[in-house]
């Protein structure tokens, strides 16, 4: 019997030594704490997992969680934490700590799970458990929150935990009645060093100029990619005075020396816009709008320098005025007030014979006065609304040509309609409707339309003449287009600037200027529209010396009246 036992000891003892040789494989070791005196057991593994560790601070629970970080009760907290009840099975539990031996060394990263069981009152009485060592995950974990905050290419913070931390500044600074500066730092030309030398050596220059700006902050202040070419800083505790100092700062920084890349040094400069808050700013956007919106205006005036936002009453005001229009036009545009007028173009030589009226565009206001279109369109171009307008001018001419057959109207199209898809889907499905309507039809683009993109324009004649319109280029001579271009686009008209027309016969250069303009058009078989026509001097130069057309106020200005209506139906066809 005495033989037996002493096997079964021996049996069990080496099981507790493989069990404990496996844990210590696994980076594992088992634990018994007694609650009622602290007392902590670790198996033998114990002292390999927390190699550091001196063993006193192993020998109880307070001893032990002197050394856990972030919160030192952690482990008490999970024993105590909910309304759970042991019913003799135990109550499971699983945490995880840091756990450093010294202030110098690295943290010890470990998860624990175990089960307390509880004495006769209920509470917790003794616990068992296992610990592990839990480094690579814990790293995994780390660098998974640092892709999740940092931006890829600088290792700073991203757009949106940059403005998360601006949105914690802002409210400290107004708890504690504190000021900041936030500054968007943009790298100038970045789009040239991206077609000169290609997008990683531009990556390599956005990774300097932060690593740069990086080396000049104080202790505190945050630095963020806040999009493409753009950095944000939050300097806190910062001054009006102090921004300047600082802007100069970062500016010399960066200008100061070239930026070594692998395809060789490249100099660059930086443009600043900041502004002070909460002096300067209500909230975190006004905060964000209003270091943009300097920012572009440095860069307007001038690159590689700084600038910070400043109350303007004069731009507040403008912008109360532009936010009161807009809603004038859209409710304009909504309520059916946006109308035409008619301006007469004839021969110059028989000025009985009206050739086509240009639409001009009008706008009826509630009280009933009407803007005419000098009044609207600078403005509705300025605002984003001219596409608006256009397209309901296109429904109205196209609505006039149907309603009388006899008539030849022409429409201006700006800029910015000039290439949108919206325009160019009405403008073709209307003159598919009622071809007979593009006959009748000439659009008229400014001298700037055509000399921006000369491809872009000879695809927008192209696409309107295949459909029977006929082109006018407006304003020209404004622009300077050479004869060269405006053969190659095609068009049917040439309207003359009436800056030049207007003093035609007190102005020898204008004279000149105008006369030359005729005479190449009629070489290159193109008609001629003279604007601003005053006076019968100018009107008699001007058809001596071959112009087709002529338009004006010794014509007659524009009136929201059909001319046509009254018996004057009879349209002379233009164009040879």
């Amino acid at each position: 019997m005495r033989r037996i036992f002493t096997d079964v000891v021996s049996n069990t003892h080496t099981v507790e030594q493989q069990a404990a040789a496996i844990l210590t494989s696994l980076d594992q070791a088992a634990f018994v704490w007694d609650l009622a005196t602290d007392q902590l057991v670790w198996t033998d593994c114990g002292a390999t997992v927390f190699r550091d560790v001196p063993a006193l601070a192993l020998g109880s629970g307070a001893a032990f969680a002197q050394l856990i970080e972030p919160t030192r009760s952690i482990r008490t907290d999970a024993l105590s934490s909910g309304a759970r009840v042991d019913r003799g099975e135990g109550v499971a539990y699983r945490i995880e700590y840091g756990v450093r031996a010294e202030t110098s060394a690295a943290i010890t990263w470990i998860e624990e799970s175990g089960r307390w069981f509880a004495g006769p009152d209920g509470k917790p009485a003794y616990v068992q458990g296992i610990v592990r060592v839990d480094n690579e995950r814990h790293a995994r974990e780390e660098q998974l929150l640092k892709l999740a905050q940092n931006d890829p290419l600088t290792g700073e913070l991203n757009r949106s935990h940059l403005v998360a931390s601006l949105a914690e500044t802002f409210e400290e600074a107004l708890r504690f009645r504190l000021s900041f500066a936030f500054m968007v730092v943009a790298i100038d030309h970045l789009s040239r060093i991206n077609d000169s030398f290609g997008f990683d050596v531009a990556d390599e220059v956005i990774c300097e100029v932060a690593r740069r700006l990086r080396a000049r902050l104080r202790g505190g202040d945050v630095l963020g990619r806040f999009s493409g070419n753009k950095l944000g800083l939050i300097l806190k505790n910062c001054s009006v005075e102090d921004m300047q100092v600082a802007a100069e700062r970062f500016l010399a920084g960066i200008r100061g020396e070239v930026v070594p890349t692998s395809s060789g040094p490249v100099a660059v400069t930086v443009s600043i816009g900041a502004v002070n808050a909460p002096r300067f700013a209500r909230n975190v956007d006004d905060v964000i709008n209003r270091a943009q919106e300097t920012l572009e205006l440095t860069r307007s005036r001038r690159a590689g320098s700084f600038a910070m936002w400043q109350p303007n009453l004069e731009r507040d005001e403008q912008r109360k005025l532009n936010i009161r229009v807009t809603d004038e036009i859209v409710t304009a545009l909504n309520e059916r007030r946006i109308m035409m007028a008619f301006e007469p173009v004839v021969s110059s030589k028989a000025r009985d014979q009206v050739a086509f009226y240009e639409a001009l565009v009008r706008m009826k206001q509630e009280d009933g006065q009407v803007l005419l279109a000098p009044d609207i369109v600078p403005v509705a171009e300025k605002l984003g609304l001219i596409r608006l307008v256009d397209h309901r001018i296109l429904e109205l001419v196209v609505a006039e040509l149907l309603a009388a057959p006899n008539v030849r109207l022409s429409l201006n199209v700006s800029p910015g309609t000039a290439a949108d898809p919206d325009w160019w889907s009405s403008i073709e499905s209307l003159l598919r409707t009622h071809p007979e309507v593009a006959q009748r039809l000439i659009v008229e683009i400014t001298e700037t339309v055509a000399i921006q993109d000369l491809d872009d324009a000879r695809g927008f004649v192209s696409r309107l003449k295949n459909f029977g319109c006929r082109i006018a280029i407006d304003d020209f001579g404004a622009g300077y287009t050479s004869f060269r271009n405006l053969r190659k686009l095609g068009v049917d008209i040439v309207k003359i600037d009436g800056a030049f027309v207007q003093n035609l016969a007190h102005s020898g250069d204008d004279r000149a200027f105008v006369q030359t303009l005729l005479d190449l058009a009629r070489r290159l078989g193109i008609e001629t529209v003279a604007e601003w026509v005053q006076d019968e001097e100018s009107a008699r130069l001007l058809s001596s010396w071959g112009c087709d057309y002529i338009q004006g106020r010794l014509i007659g200005l524009a009136t929201s009246a059909r001319p046509w209506v009254d018996g004057d139906a009879a349209q002379p066809a233009i164009g040879r």
